[in-house]
């Protein structure tokens, strides 16, 4: 089974997310998308499956730093322009694994992610 973990290096809950993926002894592939980028197919995908009002973090500073002009009107189209030009809106961990994917982190969830 391969598992990828999407994120920041250096965000607090990604760090949370894979020290417990590593306690359960999870393999898994890390992708920094701060660092790398991400793709728009990879948005598309994450937004359709599950929703892009989950997957765009709104409660980040980088987005509640943006004009008001952009943080209004929102929908799939424009989140996913925002997310392609600053990363750090991606909402944090993404995993994808067992053709699923998980996002945020709570350990209780993962928990049932892996076992299933």
């Amino acid at each position: 089974m391969t598992v990828t973990i999407y994120g920041i290096k250096n965000c607090d809950t990604m760090k949370k997310a894979r020290n417990w993926l590593e306690e359960h002894d999870i393999a898994y592939q890390f992708h920094d998308y701060k660092a790398v980028g991400i793709d728009r197919a990879h948005l598309q995908a994450w937004t359709k499956d599950a929703g892009w009002e989950t997957v765009l973090n709104r409660a980040g500073t980088t987005f509640r730093k943006l004009p008001e002009a952009d943080r209004d009107n929102l929908d799939e189209g424009k989140a996913i322009a925002l997310m392609l030009a600053q990363p750090s809106m991606i909402k944090r961990p993404v995993i994808e694994a067992h053709g699923r994917l998980l996002i945020g982190f709570k350990p209780e969830i993962y928990g049932s992610f892996f076992e299933a």
